[in-house]
């Protein structure tokens, strides 16, 4: 299905501001909400827009914009709070009770959570890396450092640097995608939420407050995840080791491990085809 940015945005105003998406596929199909991950310059539409056209055969797709990067409106709290209110809100405003949701990195945190808290809203879950703890590799990562660089000095060199870190083949990562990239890094709002999110101080605020809350880290919970899982992940992540998609593996019950070779944080851009093939064959079980 051939799909274009114009003709498949739209736009939800909500009491919290504007929530912008993406929607392409048969009205009457099963709904698949594609969530996104964090860092510099990143929407939903650059995530998936190599994929959208091949779900969106099958699945009535939604690609949904968090607060706070730069497309949809911002809100108060931390981006990852901010996103699962946003999804849940998003659901309930188009009528959607449950549907299979497919997470990138801090996408499948979200999408992890909700099936944690509202295991009724998440039918099927796909996370591509991300997701867990560290076991043997360090944290941060290599690419979790570079975003602090970024953070410290939001530059276009480090931006290129830490998108270098996000893949296996640099070849990926051309002028063209620096330049749009670095656009919209720039923005004051997605700016922002790299702060929150990535900055040295916020990530140790960060920590400090979980423990003074008493709360278990949400991998930690993971056991109350319901739904048929399939984890993701490229073997040559730099962003979040595959180490971590072996604990998560174990951790939730019905979960499944699919580790895709020369390939690095997005599989859905490196790994593309086998990617997409991979989740059609999980959710059409």
């Amino acid at each position: 299905m051939d799909v274009s940015y114009e003709g498949t945005k739209r736009e939800l105003v909500t009491d919290e501001g504007v929530l912008r998406y993406h929607v392409a596929g048969a009205e009457d199909a099963p709904p698949l909400l594609l969530l996104h991950g964090s860092g510099p310059g990143v929407s939903g539409w650059r995530n998936y827009r190599g994929n959208l056209g091949v779900f969106a055969e099958h699945y009535r797709c939604y690609i949904l914009e968090f607060p706070g990067f730069g497309v949809s409106d911002p809100t108060e709290g931390h981006p990852v709070l901010a996103a699962g209110s946003a999804v849940t809100g998003f659901m309930d405003a188009l009528g959607i009770a449950s549907a299979a949701m497919v997470g990138n990195s801090m996408g499948g945190i979200v999408a992890v959570n909700l099936a944690i808290h509202a295991p009724a809203r998440v039918s099927r879950l796909i996370t591509i890396g991300g997701v867990g703890p560290h076991v043997l590799s360090p944290d941060p990562s290599e690419g979790r450092r570079l975003l602090h660089d970024f953070v410290a000095d939001p530059s276009k060199e480090n931006l290129a640097r830490w998108l270098r870190a996000m893949v296996y083949d640099t070849d990926v990562v051309t002028e063209q995608l620096i330049e749009e990239r670095w656009e919209a890094a720039r923005d004051p709002d997605s700016l922002e939420a790299a702060r929150v999110m990535y900055g040295a101080e916020s990530f140790a605020l960060q920590q400090q407050s979980l423990l003074r809350s008493g709360r278990p880290p949400y991998w930690a919970m993971m056991h109350k995840v319901s739904c048929p899982t399939m984890l993701t992940w490229g073997l040559d992540d730099r962003m979040s080791p595959p180490d971590m998609g072996m604990a998560s593996m174990r951790l939730i019950p019905d979960a499944e491990l699919r580790v895709f070779p020369k390939c690095g944080h997005w599989v859905m851009i490196e790994a593309k085809t086998a990617f997409e093939r991979s989740v059609l064959e999980f959710l059409q079980r």
